[in-house]
């Protein structure tokens, strides 16, 4: 059970470096979330406790409670970053009023979109903690 531990402390990790990310993004850059960004943080930001958590106390069932948050914010996200790179149609935006979803004008290293970025971020997270909690099962 401790040689799976990294793979938790790993999916901490990117979850808090990912909240910081958006927190930086949102309070020090000034960006306005849309509706989509809005989502993938209320499935991000709980992440960073539960796991914290989890990490401290090499717990599997933070990891459990952790899953349905990672696979929700890589669905989320997965949607945003095909409404953001144009395969899915613009009429399904589920954005109103605002900050528009599909028109990301934010671009870090050299054209990689923060939806790509989110994206990944759930996405290895699920991985991570597919695997621990693959190698940790009772």
């Amino acid at each position: 059970m401790k040689s799976a531990w990294p793979l938790l402390l790993a999916a901490w990790m990117l979850a808090t470096l990912s909240t910081a990310g958006a927190i930086f993004i949102g309070e020090v850059m000034l960006m306005t979330p849309c509706t989509l960004c809005w989502y993938q943080r209320i499935a991000m930001f709980p992440l960073t406790l539960v796991l914290g958590m989890a990490s401290y106390s090499n717990d599997r069932q933070g990891a459990v409670y952790a899953i349905p948050l990672a696979v929700s914010g890589t669905l989320i996200s997965g949607y945003h970053t095909l409404l953001v790179a144009g395969w899915i149609p613009k009429t399904w935006i589920p954005c109103g009023a605002g900050v528009s979803c599909a028109n990301q004008k934010l671009e870090i290293l050299n054209g990689l979109q923060i939806p790509w970025l989110s994206f990944a971020a759930f996405l290895l997270i699920t991985v991570l903690l597919s695997f621990y909690l693959k190698n940790t099962s009772k």
